[in-house]
């Protein structure tokens, strides 16, 4: 799983997700089509993806538990998981690559990797675009571009987002001069559960905001220049803090993770809390604890996903002592 790896420029870039939105030529939209149509286009995209090398879902078929987990691991919308009926979601093997069938539009092709890596998360999309695109005939437009259900889609239909550890800019109080500039670039911040979302954990998502009039390698280079330039401020900022502020991070970072190991009952909201100053600690050396270790438990820790791991784990008292072991679990055995 992404959250398991550890990727380029990993002490700041927690993950690149690629997003293509398609829709079948001579169907109407999600919102417009009967039960019949829907299984015509389920068919239609399931032919696309060889089962064996493809894994097809049910969405309806799975419990709000597993589907929210889904979502909180940014392998689909969370729309997508709270409208499961007559939907459906198509993975690989790695769960890379994750295909949500009939949701706003009818296919919407979501590959994820760890660290800041545009190239490769685009890649393994645009390699399923391709599946899609030879089997079935694909609504476009001379002018318009690809046909998608929201007009902000069209165009080359690709939202490319990377999630970055921003805790310097968020300090320092940077965040909002800089969405101003991203505005300027045709990007946006927002939080790292998409628009309208905190930046809980001082985690943002950069992606762009234009899709129409722009073409998919004049996106990859602007968001590799602006994203690249980011986590070189956000370094900067860091080193400048000064040695107060690096010994003060050191001693709250070894209190948390006290925390994490001892506690008997532990909250997503304190995990949350403590993850930022934990991530770091450890991405600058002041710790030694790996990153990967703490997005992983940042993503197990949620709510939904620790129901659908551990059964009959249903209230939020469960919740906590369930989330406690899981701290143990992950972070246990490192010598900080």
């Amino acid at each position: 799983m992404w959250y398991e790896a550890k990727g380029k420029d990993s002490d700041v870039a927690i993950s690149t997700r690629v997003r293509i939105a398609r829709n079948l030529a001579g169907y109407p939209f999600g919102d417009r089509l009967d039960d019949e149509k829907k299984k015509e286009i389920i068919k239609k995209v399931d032919a696309a993806f060889p089962e064996g090398e493809w894994k097809y879902t049910d969405m309806a078929s799975l419990s709000e538990p597993a589907r929210q987990s889904l979502a909180d691991r940014h392998l689909i919308s969370r729309e997508f998981a709270d409208w499961p009926e007559g939907t459906q979601l198509i993975q690989n093997k790695d769960e890379d690559v994750n295909i949500m069938v009939l949701e706003e539009d009818h296919v919407r092709i979501q590959s994820i990797v760890p660290g800041f890596d545009i190239r490769s998360a685009l890649d393994k999309a645009l390699g399923a675009e391709s599946k899609l695109d030879e089997s079935c005939d694909i609504a476009y437009s001379e002018r318009y571009g690809y046909i998608t259900h929201c007009p902000t889609n069209l165009g080359t239909g690709i939202r490319i987002s990377v999630m970055l550890h921003l805790p310097a800019y968020t300090r320092t109080g940077g965040v909002k001069a800089l969405a101003l500039q991203l505005a300027k670039l045709g990007l946006t911040i927002r939080g790292a559960d998409g628009e309208g979302s905190d930046a809980s954990g001082n985690l943002y998502q950069i992606s762009n905001q234009v899709t129409l009039g722009v073409t998919e390698d004049e996106l990859v280079e602007r968001l590799s220049n602006v994203i690249g330039k980011i986590i070189a401020e956000e370094r900067s900022l860091h080193e400048k803090a000064g040695e107060q502020f690096t010994a003060d991070l050191r001693e709250q970072a070894r209190r948390n993770f006290g925390i994490l190991m001892y506690s008997e009952r532990i909250s997503s909201s304190e995990i949350t809390d403590m993850y930022s100053t934990l991530r770091l600690a450890a991405s600058s050396g002041l710790i030694k604890l790996p990153q990967e270790k703490l997005d992983e438990l940042l993503i197990r820790s949620m709510p939904h996903t620790v129901e659908a791991e551990h059964e009959g784990v249903n209230t939020p008292e469960a919740r906590d002592r369930a989330r406690a072991g899981l701290a143990r679990e992950i972070l246990g055995g490192s010598d900080i």
